[in-house]
């Protein structure tokens, strides 16, 4: 079974981002924290590097349409709802505990946004400030 495996595997990936942080390298990681002990310790082990901590929201009733539409040459590759369950079980849970608790530096819808104009978003918050702050937040365990 792999859940045990879980935070081993995320302990390994953000010491190979702050490896690259501190390299000098600028690093773009998109990966979803289903588990708030996991994003806390993700967050110290990138202490005193900059991070900006983006969240990506996106309705749910959007999520299914994209999920049953599907995408050429990758059918089967995600779960789809159905008439008796249109928003199946594991995407809910998912879709709840990945936005907890919901400290950002930067929040973006990706229902009204194009990738291109959330790029544009990420680039005008790390050009203009305010300077981020939620990765020391969470590494301190606080909300505010």
């Amino acid at each position: 079974m792999i859940a045990p495996l879980v935070p081993s595997l995320y302990e390994a990936m953000y010491e190979s981002i702050a490896a690259h942080s501190r390299a000098g390298m600028n690093v773009v990681v998109d990966v979803g924290h289903h588990d708030g002990t996991i994003l806390a310790n993700s967050a110290r082990r990138l202490a005193g590097l900059p991070v900006l901590f983006v969240g990506v929201r996106c309705p749910i009733e959007v999520i299914m349409e994209r999920r049953n539409a599907g995408q050429p040459g990758r059918e089967g590759e995600y779960l789809t709802g159905s008439t008796t369950e249109p928003i199946p079980a594991p995407v809910l849970r998912w879709q709840r505990a990945v936005h907890i608790p919901g400290i950002y530096d930067l929040e973006l819808d990706s229902s009204v946004l194009s990738p291109a104009e959330a790029a544009a978003a990420i680039r005008r918050r790390l050009e203009e400030g305010p300077p981020s702050s939620a990765f020391r937040r969470l590494a301190e365990g606080s909300a505010g």
